[in-house]
C-alpha cells in the first residue's frame, strides 16, 4: 500500500480548471517531485492534499485513510507537514518559538493544567523542547536559536520554515519550492537535508520545485503537470526528455519537441 494515493484529483474555480484529473502515488521513503511551468497547478495540488481546498472530484488517501473530507486542522496530527512557497513564519518571535509552534498538535494537556504548570505539563514541555533542539541541530540553526525571524536573511528563514514542518514529527513532508530564492550553495544544502530526511529521519518527501538541478539530484520519481493536467511521470531524465514536457516548457508544438 502506498503512503499517499491521489486519484483523479480536480478542482475548478468557476470555469477555470486549476487541477483536472491528476493521479499519482507516493511510496514510503520516496522523494517524489512535481514540476511544471508557472500556473501549472502544482501548489494547488499541495493545497488540496493539505485540505486548504475542497476538491471538485477525486480521492486522497494517506496511510490507508481517506482524508478527502477532512478539515485542514486534522491533517497535521495524521503525520503530514508542509512548507509554503511564501514563507509563513511569526516574524516577531524567535526561531525557537517558531519551531515550538510545530509541536502544538502533540499537546495533551488542558487549560487548567497549563495554568497550574503541573508536572505533566513540565514533562510535555521538556519533550517538545528536546524534539525541537534535535531539529535545530539537524538544520544547523544553533546560531539563530534565540534570534527574531524578522532580522534573519531570507535563506535562513526558508530553513526555519522547513524546521517548523520537521518539528511536527511527520511521516510525509510537503516541500513547496524549498530552493526558491536561494543561492546555489543554499540549494545544495537543501539537497543534502532532503537526503538526510529520508535516510536519518525515515521521512517521505513530496516536493514542488522549479530548480531541475535539485529535482534531478534528490528525486526517485517526477510528475510533470501543465494547465492542471498530468503530462509525464518517471525519472527526472525521462520526464525532461518527454516531448509533451518540452512543449509545455518551451511553448513549441509537440511534434517539433519530439
Amino acid at each position: 500500500m502506498s503512503l499517499l494515493e491521489v486519484e483523479d484529483l480536480a478542482i475548478h474555480f468557476g470555469g477555470v480548471k486549476a487541477v483536472d484529473g491528476v493521479s499519482f502515488t507516493v511510496e514510503e521513503g520516496e522523494v517524489f517531485s512535481i514540476i511544471g511551468p508557472n500556473g501549472a497547478g502544482k501548489s494547488t495540488i499541495f493545497n488540496l492534499i493539505s485540505r486548504f481546498y475542497r476538491p471538485t472530484r477525486g480521492r486522497i488517501r494517506f496511510d490507508g485513510q481517506d482524508i478527502t473530507g477532512l478539515a485542514a486542522h486534522q491533517i497535521a496530527p495524521l503525520g503530514i507537514a508542509r512548507t509554503f512557497q511564501n514563507i509563513e513564519l511569526f516574524d516577531h518571535s524567535t526561531v525557537l518559538d517558531n519551531l515550538l509552534m510545530g509541536r502544538h498538535t502533540h499537546r495533551r494537556t488542558n487549560f487548567v493544567q497549563d495554568i497550574l504548570f503541573l508536572p505533566k505539563v513540565r514533562r510535555e514541555e521538556r519533550a517538545h523542547r528536546q524534539r525541537v533542539e534535535e531539529v535545530i541541530e539537524f538544520l544547523e540553526l544553533e546560531h539563530y536559536r534565540e534570534k527574531m525571524i524578522a532580522g534573519l536573511p531570507y535563506g535562513v528563514r526558508k530553513v526555519v520554515e522547513i524546521g517548523r514542518a520537521l518539528s511536527i514529527g511527520p511521516k510525509l513532508i510537503l516541500l513547496d519550492e524549498p530552493a526558491s530564492g536561494l543561492s546555489v550553495e543554499e540549494s545544495e544544502e537543501v539537497a543534502f537535508w532532503i537526503e538526510d530526511m529520508r535516510r536519518d529521519m525515515g521521512l517521505t518527501v513530496l516536493m514542488v520545485e522549479h530548480d531541475m538541478g535539485l529535482v534531478t539530484q534528490v528525486s526517485d520519481r517526477v510528475l510533470a503537470v501543465a494547465n492542471g493536467q498530468p503530462l509525464a511521470m518517471g525519472t527526472a531524465a525521462e520526464v525532461q526528455d518527454d516531448p509533451h514536457v518540452k512543449a509545455a516548457y518551451l511553448g513549441t508544438p509537440e511534434e517539433d519537441a519530439a
